[in-house]
């Protein structure tokens, strides 16, 4: 059964640094392509960043471009996002997503303008 566990989140003021984890069990994790999204209050999911199984290649969100940076390990089956200079406009539950249609349940990310 696959499961997949975020965390890292929390409240920060704007301008400030938070970094998430996505950890996954249940699957060989470093096959496949993996993401994060995100929903605001009363908006709906929306594609954040994706990479490869390899690392290799990655892409976002013209509106985190330049400030977040998704990376993974494969040998601790985990994958990140590295949120920089973060907004209040960034304030959303971060989900993590593998294909097949599993997510995680989401970390709350509040930034305080």
């Amino acid at each position: 059964q696959v499961q997949l566990v975020e965390s890292g989140g929390g409240l920060v003021q704007a301008g400030g640094s938070l970094r998430l984890s996505c950890a996954a069990s249940g699957r060989t994790f470093s096959s496949y392509a993996m993401g994060w999204f995100r929903q605001a209050p009363g908006k709906e999911r929306e594609f954040v960043a994706a990479i490869s199984w390899s690392g290799s290649n990655t892409d976002y969100a013209d509106s985190v471009k330049g400030r977040f940076t998704i990376s993974r390990d494969n040998a601790k089956n985990t994958m990140y996002l590295q949120m920089n200079s973060l907004k209040p406009e960034d304030t959303a539950v971060y989900y993590c997503h593998l294909p097949g249609d599993y997510w995680g349940q989401g970390t709350q990310v509040t930034v305080s303008s």
